[in-house]
């Protein structure tokens, strides 16, 4: 043991990575579905292995934060801005108000509890999930008129004090959004309706039934034998693909077996006979029950076996390609009636992470990734419309990474003195936003400033857990006699830090903005950047139309929140 504590005092490199692997190993394990998630494993674990007082290098820190803070600039970028627009107004000024809420509320705690900054950071970070405000803060604090002793005592407090907060600021969070939330929206059976008439608003007009309202739902290739009447003169395809469109069904027809034959190339004039086998493409709501009117469902292997490709495309924009008009801004359905579509189904529409519904009303932004699904020959030229394969690259534009951390950082370092009090960004700060343009730009330059979303996740939660690791080695020694004086009192300050601002977000949601009741629960998880009460409000109300409200939100919440670092410090400075 003694040999063990000796290699890695000696060599610190190796300390980070057991504690990145313990503490993932950590963060997977849920009971009950509720985990600690990653980070605060890490930084727990980090803390256990800081006891054996491993000194560990300044410098990798902030390298570290620095690609998770472009990472995050460069994810959300398209959203955020997008928020400026008319259409997204009123939910990025509900996103402010929100946080401005949550920064109040959270001030107004720590002072009354006479907290110091240390401490006042770290439940703003907890509190709140929000963990690059460990980083954010502990900058600004190194920039105050301080002692050295008295910084180090600061920034010592942080994670502790994140650590206490943190487990009800993500459990408390989901909870309140998926129990509380319905309630104040209604009720929770008022809001299951308000979700199913705003699907059907939208084009969704299936029904309730959990396992077809799903966005996540495939798109499916079925055979049927022809036996229906309707086919006794001869149909082309093109008469049977209209008879779907006037039913409001976007189904195809991609191969067709007469006899021993199969026709692969199937064309507008090709005809169809009973007895004759087609093969039927669409998704899944579209195609269940066409055996009741074409005939019955056949189990043909041979029809069946052909390729099929799934392509992920990245929505610009602007135009590219020279000559091909953007669809950023234009619906699902104006997007399927194009030419190029035919033959071409969407599979799922991601937006900064998150599965978002698909309508035909569903609006496509630019940084969207869509997910086509049908014949190479069909898709490619979709694609080539609708924006850029996705990657477009599989190699990452380094120079673009590294110029626009330079520029943020130098950006960020810029220094306003008021009195005494310096005021600026910070290099953390500089990242960030420097990651908000370059992410825009890449939006509506796909081939410039490329990051493949492998790349992007290393950045995002490598580099934060990297951070967090050496976080809690270096503040280990102190961290036990700092939970021990806070612990308990500070526990109960996050619980009010975490649960007001969301009544309140709830609240004006409802009576101030009158959003949908759907898109009022997606906006304040969106504000509250929290994935997981997203994911449990989806599952309350049994539907993904509260993602709707998310996007925009927790583009803006991201960004002030993280910058509520700065702001925090200087409030209890």
């Amino acid at each position: 043991m003694e040999w063990f504590i000796n290699t890695l005092r000696s060599h610190p490199e190796i300390a980070i990575f057991l504690t990145l692997g313990i503490g993932a190993l950590i963060g997977q394990i849920k009971v009950k579905g509720f985990s600690l998630g990653m980070v605060t494993s890490v930084l727990l674990v980090g803390v256990l292995v800081g006891q054996f007082k491993i000194p560990v290098g300044s410098t990798l820190k902030p390298v570290a934060f620095l690609l998770f803070l472009f990472a995050i600039g460069y994810k959300v970028g398209p959203q955020f801005f997008r928020g400026l627009r008319r259409e997204g107004l009123p939910q990025l000024f509900f996103a402010f108000i929100m946080c401005i809420f949550i920064l109040c509320t959270t001030w107004g705690i720590a002072l009354i509890m006479g907290y110091n900054v240390g401490e006042a950071a770290g439940m703003l970070s907890g509190s709140q999930t929000i963990s690059a405000v460990i980083g954010v803060a502990g900058d600004t604090i190194s920039g105050l008129p301080l002692s050295s002793a008295d910084k180090q005592n600061f920034l010592n407090l942080i994670p502790v004090a994140y650590a206490v907060t943190y487990i009800y600021g993500t459990a408390g969070s989901a909870w309140i959004m998926a129990s509380i939330g319905p309630r104040i929206m209604g009720g929770l059976e008022k809001v299951k309706a308000a979700c199913r008439q705003l699907e059907s608003q939208m084009g969704n007009n299936i029904g309730s039934d959990p396992g077809i309202s799903s966005a996540e739902r495939p798109v499916v290739f079925r055979a049927y034998k022809i036996e229906n009447s309707w086919f006794e003169d001869g149909r082309s395809v093109a008469d049977l693909e209209e008879l779907f469109e006037s039913q409001e069904k976007r189904l195809f027809v991609e191969r067709i077996r007469k006899g021993a034959q199969i026709i692969n190339e199937v064309t507008p004039e090709t005809q169809l006979l009973p007895g004759d086998e087609v093969v039927l493409t669409g998704r899944r709501e579209y195609a269940i029950g066409e055996e009741q009117w074409i005939g019955e469902e056949v189990d043909d292997e041979a029809l069946l076996d052909f390729p099929i490709m799934q392509l992920r495309v990245l929505v610009t924009g602007g135009k590219h390609h020279d000559e091909q008009q953007s669809y950023d801004g234009k619906s699902i359905a104006e997007l399927r009636k194009q030419p190029f579509m035919h033959g071409v189904s969407i599979r799922r529409i991601t937006r900064i992470g998150v599965n978002i519904p698909v309508f035909p009303a569903t609006i496509i932004n630019a940084g969207d990734t869509i997910e086509l699904v049908g014949k190479k020959f069909d898709v490619q030229p979709a694609a080539k419309a609708i924006g850029y394969p996705d990657p477009v690259t599989n190699t990452t534009d380094l120079p673009f990474v590294c110029i626009g951390i330079v520029l943020g950082c130098l950006l960020g370092v810029l220094t306003l003195h008021i009195g005494k009090v310096p005021l600026s960004f910070s290099t953390s700060g500089g990242a960030l936003i420097a990651g908000l343009l370059f992410g825009l730009w890449h939006s509506r330059r796909p081939t410039m400033g490329a990051i493949p979303e492998a790349a992007l996740w290393i950045f995002n939660n490598m580099g934060l857990n990297i951070f967090i690791a050496i976080v809690g080695i270096s503040s280990g020694p102190g961290f036990v006699e700092g939970f021990r004086e806070i612990g308990f009192s500070l526990f109960l300050a996050g619980i009010a830090a975490t649960t007001l601002p969301l009544l309140f977000g709830l609240y004006i949601a409802r009576y101030w903005f009158k959003f949908h009741p759907a898109i009022a629960l997606g906006c304040c998880c969106g504000a509250r950047t929290t994935t997981a009460a997203i994911g449990a409000v989806q599952e309350a109300v049994g539907s993904e139309t509260p993602a709707l409200g998310y996007t925009v939100t927790y583009a803006v919440g991201n960004i002030m929140l993280i910058l509520w670092g700065v702001i925090i410090v200087l409030l209890i400075h």
